[in-house]
């Protein structure tokens, strides 16, 4: 195929014509980079094959001690060859090492999340306007060996007063944080091009206790930090990017500690009137020197803890304060605190690339790319099954989808979907029966944009990605449309038995599930028994009293509600708490990484019970749901202060009249369109009002009459002076300014009239209205069988005909229409 590639034994050094075709073709389609001189022709290739065989077996291919004497074997090397050469500029056709030739095309590259045993991981993309320190920061996974108890409180907590920076001393402040006011437009590698500044104070000398903060990292959010006293700091957290508002997470460190010193922290821009610090939830600190030394991560540190609303606020909004005091338990140590265990993207792309890089685990978990969020970075799908042994076998497979991180500061969802990968990617038996019988879709990150800026709700649209799963601008919310349009494809192709949407709740303890009342009386409370299930699993961490299954109309957007009304009936978003527990032997403890692991492991074997043929177990969970059913009726009845026998009639009560809100948190505020977009629009209305002409004020009933009959009347009357023998009949028309004068009289009446002689023939209990959209009582509604006639000519027969017709002709001809 390609002879000057290929060794010839010829004797004498002779021009090919073929070879010399084939070069010029091949380097007109841009093949060949090197000059003409520089490739091998056959008479070189004769001579270096027989001097020095191993020419051709170089490079990745290694060394060969003998001749390959097989002509198969010499052209599946020659072609190798061929695609290593640096000459050779495409690398889409592969072909095997053992065996025949056996070439075929690569995967196609967007396919793919291109990881390998020596790739790097990549770079996260951030705005421009972000600054990015070059340090990276990890943390090791640990696990206390004793609970972690909530913090009780003493009603004897400290409220600080709000200096601010006018009386403290600012040691840490972001120079440019996008707002409301800017809109995203561009990102890149490392964000903010230019020397990254040191935003910290510099140290006076080594006595010099001031704490140096920093948060210009992935998931980072303070924005400023002001010295109120020797170890004293109120802290501003940074609001999601291009908004005002989502103050929850955060998540920042500290250096230049001091040991046996107790530091008091005050946040004072929480934006929530709730929060689990209220009921003893406690922040989490990490110590770089102990994690170091003794191999310790994450732990809960705080005490005298109080949330309180701030009263020096800005008249915009209500602010909120968390103030807790910790000690560090080093000297110029380096330690970080967060609002909960962070999670971030380079976190998953490291846990991806040890997937792609096991021979066992990436036979069933195929790794895929399922968009590009609008910063660039890659949203990663994964699908896991066992191969399929026959066509019917897989088509006969049903589906479970499963996402997280939709929210980006709720890192509890990639906390228990990483405990799911953990256990369905396991060589355990149930895991490799899941495998068997489903398909499952997993997107473990739906808006890394957010994760890597350390938003806490929104995407860099500036808007709640949980409202917008009926979004059709696949360009501003691409992560979004991507999903529901995976799902909406799926749905084509098998049953989607299960979708659940990973999440965090800041104001409940426990771990619970929200899903869809269904309407379909065949499948009546079928959407309840997988979260009952999943409470008999886990019954010290899951709570089915706090599940809800009411379909809020302000909740129609969220991935919950629209995949239920694509047809998927158990259709869940699962809220796992910020804290901890209040069941069984964790009571009153926080949860750690390993408890929330742990609940992915009982998602599939809920997953088990729930699909088990024997069909006892789903039996027996429908009637206990009936039964506490109808205990919440009756309870709710005697709440009211109602007496009523529901032995027959309480199954048909509307389950949404029953439960109350759900309590999750309202992104109405976060709804509608992204802030580019919003900005256009609102440019385009300003540029509308500004050219639109002044509206004329509308004329009375006599100025319109009197216009029409100057503008179209007056020529008629003319034309009827001028030719009434045409007409049939004398001319009415012939003193118009007299009946101008009169034609309002003159239509009135007959209106009256009118109305009179319409109102003696009407039939009982039918009410005649000339215009049904002033019909001043809705419910007298006519029936389907009468047909009002409106025709004024009556055949001689009927009652009625002994009335002269009476022509008006004035009557639609003078009122203006």
């Amino acid at each position: 195929m390609f002879p000057a590639l290929e060794p010839e034994l010829k004797q004498e050094t002779l021009p090919d014509p073929y070879e010399d075709f084939m070069y010029h073709h091949l380097q007109y389609y841009g093949y060949y980079k090197a000059q003409r001189g520089t490739l091998p022709n056959s008479a070189t290739h004769q001579h270096i094959w027989k001097n020095n065989p191993r020419y051709l077996l170089n490079g990745s291919f290694g060394k060969r001690e003998d001749l390959i004497p097989d002509r198969l074997q010499k052209e599946k090397h020659l072609y190798s060859l061929m695609l290593s050469s640096p000459f050779v500029k495409s690398r889409q056709l592969l072909y095997d090492d053992i065996g025949k030739v056996n070439p075929h095309l690569r995967e196609p590259r967007d396919l793919f999340a291109l990881f390998s045993g020596s790739a790097l991981l990549q770079a996260p993309r951030w705005p421009v306007e972000c600054e990015v320190i070059k340090e990276r920061i990890h943390h090791i996974e640990w696990v206390p060996p004793q609970p972690e108890y909530f913090y009780q409180p003493t009603g004897n907590e400290k409220i600080p007063e709000i200096v601010g920076e006018e009386k403290g001393t600012i040691v840490y402040q972001l120079d440019s944080v996008p707002t409301e006011d800017c809109y995203f437009t561009s990102s890149r590698v490392g964000g903010k091009r230019g020397i990254i500044k040191e935003l910290s104070v510099s140290l006076q000398g080594p006595e010099d206790n001031t704490l140096l903060f920093e948060s210009r990292f992935e998931s980072g959010n303070l924005q400023k930090a002001v010295r109120v006293n020797t170890f004293e700091y109120e802290l501003t957290l940074r609001t999601d990017l291009y908004t005002n508002k989502h103050t929850q997470w955060f998540y920042f460190r500290v250096q230049n500690t001091r040991k046996d010193v107790t530091y008091r922290f005050t946040i004072v821009n929480l934006l929530k009137p709730k929060s689990l610090y209220t009921v003893g939830m406690k922040p989490l600190m990490y110590s770089q020197l102990d994690a170091s030394t003794h191999s310790i991560g994450w732990r809960r540190e705080g005490n005298e803890i109080k949330y309180y609303r701030n009263t020096a606020e800005d008249g915009q909004q209500p602010l909120y304060c968390l103030t807790w005091t910790a000690r560090f338990p080093h000297d110029r140590d380096t330690c970080f605190f967060a609002h909960f265990y962070p999670y971030t993207y380079t976190d998953l792309q490291r846990f991806l690339l040890s997937v792609a890089n096991s021979p066992v685990k990436s036979q069933f978990c195929k790794l895929r790319t399922l968009c590009r969020s609008l910063a660039g970075n890659t949203v990663y799908l994964l699908t896991i099954t066992n191969p399929a042994r026959t066509p019917q076998e897989a088509a006969a497979k049903k589906a479970v989808v499963l996402t997280a991180r939709v929210h980006p500061g709720e890192s509890n969802g990639s906390w228990i979907m990483k405990g799911f990968l953990d256990f369905i990617l396991s060589n355990s038996p149930d895991a490799q029966l899941l495998r068997d019988i489903f398909i499952f879709k997993v997107v473990p990150m739906l808006n890394p944009d957010g994760v890597i800026v350390g938003n806490y709700r929104c995407s860099l649209a500036g808007r709640d990605l949980n409202r917008h799963y009926k979004t059709i601008l696949k360009e501003s919310f691409p992560c979004i449309w991507h999903t529901r349009n995976m799902i909406k494809r799926l749905l084509e192709e098998r049953e989607v038995l299960l979708y659940c949407d990973f999440h965090g709740h800041s104001r409940k303890n426990n771990i619970f599930l929200y899903g869809c009342n269904n309407t379909n009386r065949e499948f009546w409370l079928h959407e309840r028994v997988f979260p009952l299930m999943l409470s008999k699993n886990a019954p010290d961490k899951f709570s089915f009293h706090s599940c809800n299954f009411k379909v809020q109309k302000c909740k129609e957007g969220t991935g919950r509600v629209v995949m239920w009304r694509m047809g998927i009936l158990n259709s869940y978003t699962m809220e796992s708490t910020f804290g901890g527990s209040t069941l069984g032997n964790k009571r009153d403890t926080h949860f750690t990484t390993e408890d929330l692991k742990s609940l992915g492991y009982h998602v599939c074997d809920t997953l088990l019970d729930f699909c088990d043929p024997d069909r006892t177990k789903f039996m027996q969970c429908l009637a206990e749901l009936k039964e506490l059913l109808q205990q919440e009726i009756h309870k709710k009845f005697k709440e009211l202060g109602q007496d009523m026998d529901l032995e027959r009639s309480w199954s048909d009560i509307s389950l949404s009249d029953v439960e109350s809100s759900t309590s999750g948190s309202d992104s109405s505020l976060s709804d509608g369109l992204p802030v580019h977009l919003l900005n256009i629009a609102d440019e385009l209305n300003q540029k509308k009002t500004m050219y639109k002409k002044k509206k004329k004020a509308l004329k009375s009933r006599k100025q319109r009459n009197k216009q029409y009959q100057r503008h179209t009347l007056m020529p008629e009357s003319k034309l009827t002076e001028d030719a009434p023998e045409r007409a049939g009949f004398p001319s009415t028309l012939q003193k118009p300014p007299a009946f101008f004068r009169t034609s309002e009289n003159a239509s009135s009446s007959m209106m009256k009239y009118e109305k009179s002689r319409l109102n003696k023939k009407e039939k009982p209990g039918f009410t005649v209205s000339c215009d049904p959209k002033r019909s001043t009582n809705p419910s007298q509604e006519p029936a389907p069988s009468v047909k009002p006639s409106w025709s004024r000519n009556r055949h001689p027969g009927t009652r009625g005909s002994h009335r002269t017709a009476v022509a008006y002709p004035s009557l639609h001809v003078y009122t203006y229409p």
